[in-house]
């Protein structure tokens, strides 16, 4: 079953599907020492990995397990990074939510504002029973833009994460659909 990934537009953003002319933008995001520190993945060294990642997304529409989505700024059109539900799966209802801005899109509220968008969009057209996130216990960041959407931190996983070298923990969030449609607002402007 192919699922259409969406174009949604926020107070300040759109989100919308890849194309190829996002590859130069997306290597900058990923090769990025500073915004990778806390992936469970290198930097990207190779400028054929944003193609990859751009077919990955086409991929996952295709075959209806997510969508993955760029995200702009509506005022200029500037590249902010990516948001994307994955993993879906309609037997358990449940998907995973996940999401990369470029450094000097962070501190604006622009990652609560895209994931509250497309998590809208999710709860609206999947049936969605239940989202999960995760993310590196020292990103405390990501971690408050969970919580602003109404994740609730459920667990760790002790030293999940070996990159670089360097072993980490990360947080498990939780989503539940009951508790989305009891609390959900209309997307935040920030």
């Amino acid at each position: 079953m192919t699922l259409a990934t969406p174009v949604l537009r926020t107070a300040r953003l759109r989100l919308r599907p890849f194309t190829y002319a996002d590859a130069d933008v997306l290597f900058a995001l990923h090769s990025s020492t500073h915004v990778m520190r806390y992936w469970d993945s290198a930097p990207w060294s190779d400028q054929a990995r944003a193609k990859r990642f751009i077919a990955i997304c086409q991929k996952v529409a295709e075959e209806g397990t997510g969508a993955r989505v760029a995200i702009d700024r509506a005022s200029d059109g500037a590249f902010v990074g990516w948001c994307g539900l994955t993993e879906w799966n309609p037997d358990y209802r449940s998907a995973s939510l996940g999401y990369c801005l470029d450094d000097a899109m962070w501190g604006h509220g622009y990652a609560t504002e895209a994931a509250h968008a497309l998590l809208q969009w999710a709860f609206d057209t999947l049936d969605l029973n239940r989202v999960q996130a995760e993310t590196d216990t020292r990103n405390a960041a990501s971690a408050r833009v969970l919580e602003k959407i109404g994740f609730v931190r459920e667990g760790t996983l002790r030293e999940d994460c070996v990159v670089n070298g360097e072993v980490s923990d990360t947080w498990v969030f939780g989503l539940i659909g009951r508790e989305w449609r009891r609390s959900a607002k209309p997307t935040p402007a920030r």
